[in-house]
């Protein structure tokens, strides 16, 4: 009855009152793992992030063999851009788990962005090959690594194929269809671009780099004016600040002639 007037609580957004509930559940509980775990995400929504690290971290070692605690743990520290500790986390999980499988990949592709956020593409990069060799039609998977890979200009042709196939997995994710345009972009379609990137702008309207590449698209099609409104429309959002001085630059100068070798 406790569990489910707190689960009650949390779904009406009473966290603090869940919590509440949720402490008082002792360790000789059935219910006890499943509270902790609870606990621990209430206590990161409500920016108390060390406490429930330190539940977390709690957990992980009273269940040795357990490798949940330590991917929960690896999503805090990866959503807070603590990307080193999530690394070391992961890796901590994926020895508990040993040999894996399909439902494991997302082990492998949360780490995997950990090391690409980090600049270790190669460790990145084998990561998400392992997360797709045990889950091969899983749309983020294949736009990460697409993504990343036309980003870096390798791989054009297969990027293309793999971001083609998220997208027809997942059509209506922004993010998705923003790939796909901007590797068009990348190997030179620019009408095709541009058509693909317009639909990303209307899945994801305030994304500042989603109306960026848009810029680039309409400026390499001839439709100037536009693309400098929608580089300006990026720059009035919450853009990073690498991204505010490119976009800058770009509503002065416009883009430099396209690299023939694209």
């Amino acid at each position: 009855a406790a569990i489910v007037s707190a689960a009650a609580m949390e779904k009406s957004n009473r966290i603090t009152e869940a919590n509440a509930i949720y402490e008082k559940i002792p360790d000789t509980s059935p219910l006890y793992w499943f509270s902790r775990q609870h606990l621990a995400n209430n206590y990161d929504q409500l920016e108390k992030t060390e406490k429930a690290i330190e539940i977390l971290k709690a957990l992980a070692e009273a269940y040795p063999s357990r490798e949940h605690p330590l991917i929960e743990l690896g999503d805090i520290f990866r959503r807070h851009s603590r990307f080193d500790e999530a690394i070391i986390v992961y890796s901590e999980a994926l020895d508990r788990i040993g040999t894996a499988g399909p439902k494991n990949w997302d082990v492998f592709y949360m780490r995997g962005i950990a090391y690409e956020q980090t600049k270790q593409w190669p460790k990145a990069e084998l990561d998400f090959l392992k997360a797709l060799t045990l889950n091969p039609d899983e749309p983020r998977v294949l736009n990460y690594l697409g993504y990343s890979w036309i980003d870096q200009g390798m791989h054009l042709k297969k990027a293309l194929e793999m971001i083609r196939k998220a997208v027809q997995l997942r059509p209506r994710d922004g993010y998705i269809v923003d790939s796909l345009g901007w590797g068009l972009f990348r190997v030179g379609d620019y009408k095709a671009a541009v058509k693909s990137m317009e639909r990303a702008t209307t899945l994801r309207p305030d994304d500042a780099l989603i109306n960026d590449h848009f810029g680039d698209a309409l400026w390499r099609v001839g439709r100037l004016r536009e693309a400098r409104f929608q580089w300006q429309r990026a720059l009035d959002m919450d853009a990073k600040p690498d991204l505010i001085e490119a976009l800058r630059d770009k509503i002065k100068n416009g883009l430099p002639a396209p690299d023939p070798a694209q």
